[in-house]
């Protein structure tokens, strides 16, 4: 592969190729990055959410210990 690229002038090597790579596999490339976008947006979400229940069921357990009806 090194001696296909020897002759080859700077621009091929770095302007020509990685433009026709990503005009090949844009798709592919662009799929990928907003799978793993999603997956941290949904991670996010899931460490609020568990994070917030925690907090309301300590909230409600220390009120309802503080009261002493229980």
């Amino acid at each position: 592969m090194r001696e296909i690229f020897a002759g080859m002038p700077w621009w091929v090597k770095w302007i020509a190729v990685p433009v026709i790579a990503i005009f090949v596999f844009g798709g592919l490339i662009a799929s990928v990055v907003g799978f793993v976008i999603s997956l941290l947006f949904k991670a996010l979400i899931f460490v609020v959410l568990v994070g917030g229940l925690i907090f309301v069921v300590r909230k409600f357990m220390s009120s309802s210990s503080s009261r002493g009806d229980w």
